[in-house]
């Protein structure tokens, strides 16, 4: 196995829009990134990775780009994003990227001379489509954001294709112009210095020529056959490592919405020129009472059996991302552990020890190292996220389902739980801003926030420090075999990992009662390399606490 600085890394990645207000006006930017990049050396990160900060519309919070080369007004200027790198650098902190590639904005100047005329020659640089007659789309495609996938455009009298926002028109990548331009942009960002890219959704890059009605699943037709790891995706890579990748010393993760196992060997082999690892969402995708939309936490088993999968079958073939939340997901503690009072804590320290001790390299979404919550939203007015609304609105305001039973749902899985302010101090607004925030900040920031936890030894902040130290301490955490005991477990996560000589063994209780285990011969009298509370570990028969996590080196 290749030994590489990402896969010893561990990544933070940064929201912009929520991580600090530097100017007052209720959203975070550049520059406040910047003044808190000694709180993240502090933590021990080696990578931020940014959630696009381009110029953009702001439909779906920077993910809808008009201009790839130039920064959103609300986050600074260009200069702002050179000293941000220039001192990150001088920390040793690298600088990763959110490549958004699969679309644009409406509002960029590709898509506007496109949409200018039939002849124009942007046209085919988007998807166009004659409707089956004047006012129905191609075909029966709904959009992941709600809505149909097709967006009726009166001056050219055609359709486009968007499998997100209508202000978000998918690009052609079948265009060798396309691909130029894009390949280009990314060269002058690598030239400028950045570290590598995060890409947004590259595995539906690729869509069938052929774009028939798709099975329907609640309001409208699947597109996934047709549009995700489609017939040219790998092709389209090996020609971006080709002509960008592969002349950087750079780190890459495709965001890889349909991947199996297999298929990452494909996108992220040790050999096969495309990425360096991706991200797949088995374990936080799964599909709910309505759509993803659900308030039911995974079942343990299903859990390991998904991670179990991942850490096994990409071994010595491809590198695993490790994550529990990002932009795109709930609160990790509010989703998998506990955010009682009573067991916040220790819940988020135990999520930490299963994920942190995992092969892969591992990713800290902003708050995470803090043990941050989901938000109580009380009325459908307070969500920003386009999906939350959209979502809220085909669901409920159509009648379908009740407002009683969706919200619950809704309050579980919406992306704007992830996306309210980081929590810095217990003054008013979290310390994040002194105006008024672009979303609001949770209520419990006077108990949860970043003052208060550095300077407590014991919080969550100081454990996952500790995680992270001892990864760059024991190369059996980074590059160690895994091995899932006790799989039919509902209450306790155990896995062992082995590099030559070292064996590890982790013992994770997702459970709220006390659980009795048994430990291996092997490890009866091992040192205990890391704990989230007190306990006798030299025992035999160990009796685990609620939510209760330590791992054992092998005795001498």
């Amino acid at each position: 196995m290749k030994k590489t600085w990402w896969k010893e890394a561990v990544i933070y990645q940064i929201y912009p829009r929520s991580f600090m207000d530097s100017n007052k006006d209720g959203i975070g930017d550049l520059m406040g990134i910047t003044g808190k990049l000694d709180y993240l050396k502090y933590l021990g990160i080696d990578v931020i990775w940014l959630s696009p900060v381009y110029k953009s519309p702001n439909d779906d919070n920077g993910y809808d780009i008009s201009d790839y080369q130039a920064i959103m007004d609300e986050f600074g200027t260009m200069e702002d994003f050179d000293v941000l790198l220039d001192e990150a650098h001088k920390r040793g902190i690298r600088i990763v990227m959110d490549l958004v590639v699969n679309h644009t904005s409406d509002e960029h100047k590709w898509f506007m001379e496109s949409r200018s005329s039939r002849d124009n020659a942007c046209r085919d640089y988007y998807i166009w489509r004659e409707g089956k007659d004047e006012k129905t789309p191609p075909n029966n495609w709904g959009s992941c954001f709600g809505g149909s996938a097709w967006q009726y455009d009166e001056n050219t009298d055609m359709f486009y294709l968007h499998l997100f926002s209508k202000k978000q028109p998918d690009l052609n990548w079948n265009n060798p112009a396309v691909r130029k331009n894009i390949f280009d942009m990314m060269t002058w960002w690598c030239d400028k210095g950045i570290d590598g890219f995060r890409m947004d959704v590259i595995s539906m890059i690729s869509k069938t020529a052929e774009m028939p009605d798709g099975k329907v699943t609640d309001f409208y037709g699947d597109y996934g056959p047709y549009c995700v790891n489609g017939p040219n995706v790998h092709s389209y890579l090996q020609e971006m490592n080709e002509k960008v990748l592969s002349k950087y010393d750079i780190m890459t993760v495709g965001e890889t919405p349909g991947v199996t196992t297999e298929l990452a060997k494909q996108y992220a082999g040790e050999d096969t020129k495309e990425l360096n690892m991706v991200f797949q969402f088995e374990l936080v995708d799964t599909l709910g009472k309505y759509g993803k939309w659900t308030d039911e936490k995974l079942p343990l088993t299903d859990l390991k059996k998904i991670m179990t999968r991942w850490q096994t079958e990409l071994h010595g073939e491809a590198w695993n991302s490790l994550f529990w939340d990002n932009h795109d997901q709930p609160r990790a503690v509010s989703r998998f552990g506990d955010d009682s009072q009573e067991y916040r804590e220790v819940s988020a320290k135990m999520l930490a020890t299963c994920l942190h001790m995992m092969q892969g390299t591992p990713y800290i979404y902003q708050g995470e190292e803090l043990g941050m919550t989901n938000f109580p939203f009380k009325e459908p007015e307070d969500f920003r996220d386009i999906e939350s609304i959209n979502a809220y609105s085909e669901w409920c305001k159509s009648g379908k389902v009740s407002h009683e039973k969706f919200w619950p749902c809704l309050l579980f899985r919406s992306r704007d739980n992830a996306r309210t302010p980081m929590q810095w101090d217990d003054t008013p607004q979290a310390g994040f801003t002194t105006a008024t925030p672009w979303i609001s900040v949770n209520p419990n920031y006077k108990e949860i926030n970043a003052k208060e936890e550095t300077s407590n030894p014991d919080s969550v902040f100081h454990y996952y420090k500790k995680l992270i130290a001892l990864r760059k301490q024991n190369p059996v955490i980074v590059y160690g075999k895994y091995e899932l005991l006790l799989a039919d477990s509902e209450e306790l996560y155990v896995y062992t990992r082995e590099l030559e000589d070292e064996k590890l063994l982790v013992v994770c209780n997702f459970s709220a009662h006390e659980t009795s285990f048994h430990a291996p011969d092997e490890f009866i009298g091992g040192q205990c390399m890391i704990a989230n509370m007190e306990n006798d570990y030299s025992k035999g028969c160990i009796s685990l606490k609620p939510y209760e996590a330590f791992v054992l080196t092998k005795k001498d």
